[in-house]
């Protein structure tokens, strides 16, 4: 197979998805049909598609969608691909905001609009800001907008993380860049994903440092943040979080693999 010569993780799988991308069929029609042969058009298509995946273009990418928290999401080379850790600080901002009557939210750094989005489908009495520093980013993240109908209830903002926002909300969610610039990948998928949504400066945590010193005028009284971070940057994070938010409430989650991903403040 071309794609395990390419050392392509998962081989066989992708090689899956990108023929049921080909064919329109669902896994179920398409090992329901394993003896049927492709036809030029089709056969010429997955080739295509087999050179793209090998020259390190991620799936997403290919595609033209992610699926995130169940729902499938428009991406392409402008946005960060959704990863499945960030469902983790989905659900605890789903957790968080039960307990408002209207929750107030803002989603920082927003890329596709995956957070965001999926916080106004989970929560349909909820209010979300969406901010991002590029446009071409927000254009990305209205179409999910409109593809998903939240429009009338998810913001979009354009500026630098928490200064567009006018008002202090209940809740601040952020998946911003937390990779130090020295270890950002030069092969793989990820090296083909923008620049400005993965290198976190000389500590990765530029970019965290800056919304954190932002937060304190932009949270209610009784709010929360959430923020996701890289392996082994929970203890800066939460010292950073305890020096600015005195008193506060921290706790830390630990996505799948156990790497502590999800750094939760809750305010008095």
């Amino acid at each position: 197979m071309i794609l395990e010569e390419y050392e392509i993780e998962d081989a066989a799988l992708e090689a899956e998805v990108l023929l049921r991308d080909v064919l329109k069929k669902t896994r179920v029609e398409l090992f329901l049909e394993l003896d049927s042969e492709l036809g030029q058009q089709e056969y010429a298509a997955f080739r295509r598609s087999i050179r793209q995946r090998c020259t390190d273009e991620p799936t997403a990418y290919i595609l033209g969608r992610r699926e995130f928290y169940g729902r499938d999401f428009l991406v392409d080379d402008r946005v960060l691909v959704p990863r499945p850790e960030t469902e983790i600080l989905v659900g605890k901002a789903i957790e968080l905001a039960r307990d408002y009557e209207v929750p107030l939210l803002a989603d920082v750094g927003t890329g596709c609009g995956a957070v965001a989005i999926t916080l106004a489908l989970e929560l349909p009495e909820s209010q979300v800001y969406a901010t991002d520093i590029s446009g071409d980013v927000l254009r990305v993240a209205r179409r999910n907008c409109r593809k998903h109908a939240v429009s009338i209830r998810v913001h979009l903002l354009k500026g630098n993380l928490l200064e567009v926002l006018s008002k202090p909300v209940d809740i601040i969610t952020a998946n911003l860049p937390y990779i130090r610039t020295v270890d950002l990948p030069r092969i793989g998928t990820v090296s083909a994903e923008p620049r400005l949504a993965l290198d976190g400066g000389i500590d990765g945590l530029e970019r965290i440092r800056q919304l954190c010193r932002q937060a304190g005028s932009k949270l209610r009284p009784s709010g929360h943040m959430l923020l996701e971070i890289g392996e082994g940057q929970e203890e800066a994070v939460t010292m950073l979080l305890r020096s600015l938010f005195s008193g506060a409430k921290i706790d830390v989650l630990p996505d799948l693999g156990g790497i502590d991903r999800i750094v939760c403040l809750s305010l008095a």
